[in-house]
């Protein structure tokens, strides 16, 4: 970990947790964690279901509040904040949900624009073309007047994007993001996510099972286990890591010890 004050503006990392603890009904699922997210590189966090992936992104998105710990964004800690606090913090988040979360009584074009409606004083024109450009960086030009049930599970993934990124985040965050996609729709989703991350410069946080995916664009891989990192580096040095639980938990993914997931 670097040991560098983490509430200074680092250059390097964006988000940086320190020592986060979070229970439910007298059930511990965040241990103590400690975390860094890198700026300007494609994050993903993996670990097996119920080993506190999703908590562990809603305190990174300020969703909720920890039991003791710090999370810090850009030197800022969350923990202490005002909820009108937070709101000004949350405007550098973009959020791509599990299930694209798509309004089916609107078209794609309303979709998309409803965040630019709601959050800022853009015309129509204005809107019109911000619009137009997010459809084209998610390679769907021209479906502006489709609805979500007219698209495929991978299209409504990919406007789902296209609406997270209206907003101009520094971080975007993907739940899931490969969930029951077949493998063309999943690796036109992965080169998505790597073509984003470079056109834009944003900071992708994933929380993802799908090895594939992760090893396929990830900069930086954390394993969460029993509500604790217990390894985090780039994809080689996760695949170097002695930690016994990852390593089961990446043969048992199909991982080969070349870093690819097997068929």
């Amino acid at each position: 970990m670097p040991e560098n004050d983490p509430s200074v503006k680092d250059e390097k990392y964006q988000i940086r947790i320190r020592d986060l603890r979070k229970s439910f009904k007298g059930q511990e699922i965040l241990k103590g964690i400690n975390l860094d997210i890198e700026r300007h590189k494609i994050n993903i966090i993996i670990g097996g279901s119920g080993h506190g992936k999703s908590v562990t992104m809603k305190h990174l998105m300020g969703l909720l509040k920890p039991d003791s710990g710090h999370i810090y964004v850009d030197g800022l800690d969350l923990v202490p904040m005002t909820e009108y606090q937070l709101n000004k913090i949350r405007h550098k988040f973009g959020m791509v949900f599990q299930y694209a979360a798509l309004f089916d009584s609107m078209n794609v074009f309303e979709n998309i624009a409803f965040p630019l409606i709601e959050h800022t004083k853009k015309s129509k024109g204005e809107i019109k073309d911000v619009v137009t450009k997010a459809l084209e960086s998610v390679n769907l030009p021209g479906i502006e007047h489709k609805f979500p049930a007219e698209l495929s599970g991978g299209m409504r993934k990919r406007v789902g994007l296209a609406r997270s990124i209206v907003m101009e985040p520094e971080v975007l965050f993907y739940d899931e993001p490969t969930t029951g996609l077949d493998p063309i729709a999943t690796k036109n989703v992965d080169d998505l996510i790597a073509s984003i991350n470079e056109k834009f410069g944003v900071t992708s946080v994933v929380i993802s099972h799908d090895m594939a995916s992760t090893f396929r664009i990830a900069h930086r891989i954390s394993m969460l286990y029993g509500g604790l990192i217990v390894a985090e580096g780039t994809p080689d040095e996760i695949l170097q890591c002695s930690d016994l639980n990852l390593q089961e938990f990446l043969t048992v993914s199909g991982v080969s010890v070349k870093g690819e997931a097997r068929n």
